[in-house]
């Protein structure tokens, strides 16, 4: 044998790909349990949960069925559940969010009261759900969205959900200065422990339709004027920053798969755990590929959980949450 027929390949690094084991022993990024959370829809009004056609086996909860979900989700070691209100009632200010009675915060108690301690209970903090312009904010009598007077009503909803229960708040309104006055509302009211994840680069964009749908969106338009523009890196960044400065405990990106790189960008510049929202265009397109028998599901689900955390996401909110403990449950 020759000295170069000696020396090739002197690296190979087959060797740790040879078994299942070896694989595991050297996986740079993995998907657990605790670091997905499960977004969850309650419908006032309806006595069983309403399925979301564009979002197969995701459904509007009943009370009941939504505090099922909650215990599951406690169960199998999940991170949290995110709470989403769908009310019979919209008006043009949102009322239905800062109502004691309104969907959202009887929801968030009764989830409080089911699972303790054992999962963290986290609420969106947003006004798209009950405005029925179905905008995030109020609307000036010129048809813009109202910034500052949007962060009062802001401050009054962080204050119901808090007096509710909720462990962390989750503004989503892309409001400047939300989480400063939000901070600010919860502290004053003594609600200092209530945590904020701060839905920090929101993007416009083209993958919430199958959401629209689960919230019985009233928006006509769009949100660009608020909402970031889709090749905005930096701008990203500078969001999560100043949302990290006003007080935010967790910061998100979202979506997740278009903005991998935003993830990247984000988790590089703050010092605060980073989340990235899984949404609804990328939960349906991967359903329907596989329901047409076009990927392998259950594979296509872990391989995209792993490319968000591989690019730098603490937390996942997914509607994968609760089966992929599972699958991961089953696997050990």
């Amino acid at each position: 044998m020759s000295v170069a027929e000696a020396a090739f390949p002197v690296a190979r690094p087959r060797r740790l790909r040879r078994t299942p084991t070896l694989r595991r022993l050297v996986a740079e990024t993995t998907v657990e349990a605790r670091q997905l959370v499960l977004p969850a829809f309650v419908r006032e009004g309806i006595s069983e949960p309403v399925p979301i056609s564009s979002m197969p086996g995701v459904v509007q909860h009943t009370h009941d069925s939504l505090r099922r979900a909650a215990a599951e989700a406690a169960e199998l070691g999940l991170g949290g559940i995110m709470l989403f209100g769908v009310p019979e009632w919209k008006d043009a200010r949102g009322s239905g969010a800062v109502d004691p009675d309104g969907i959202l915060n009887v929801a968030i108690e009764e989830v409080v009261s089911e699972v303790g301690d054992a999962l963290p209970v986290m609420a969106d903090l947003c006004l798209d759900e009950f405005t029925d312009h179905g905008h995030c904010g109020l609307v000036a009598p010129d048809g813009s969205v109202d910034n500052d007077s949007t962060l009062e009503v802001y401050a009054a909803m962080a204050l119901a959900q808090a007096s509710a229960g909720v462990d962390l708040v989750g503004p989503s309104g892309m409001m400047d200065g939300q989480v400063g006055v939000i901070r600010a509302a919860l502290d004053a009211a003594g609600h200092t422990d209530v945590a904020i994840l701060a839905y920090s680069a929101k993007y416009a964009s083209a993958f919430y339709g199958p959401f629209r749908e689960a919230v019985d969106s009233s928006l006509q338009g769009d949100r660009r004027t608020y909402q970031q523009d889709g090749g905005n890196v930096r701008e990203g960044v500078r969001e999560a920053l100043l949302d990290v400065a006003e007080g935010a405990d967790l910061v998100m990106v979202k979506p997740a798969l278009a903005y991998l790189d935003v993830i990247r960008a984000v988790r590089d510049a703050v010092d605060v755990p980073v989340a990235a929202y899984n949404i609804s265009g990328e939960y349906s397109m991967l359903e329907a590929a596989a329901a047409n028998g076009w990927i392998d599901r259950e594979a296509a689900i872990l391989e995209t959980l792993t490319s968000i955390r591989r690019a730098g996401a603490d937390v996942t909110l997914t509607y994968w949450a609760a089966e992929v403990a599972r699958l991961l449950r089953a696997a050990r």
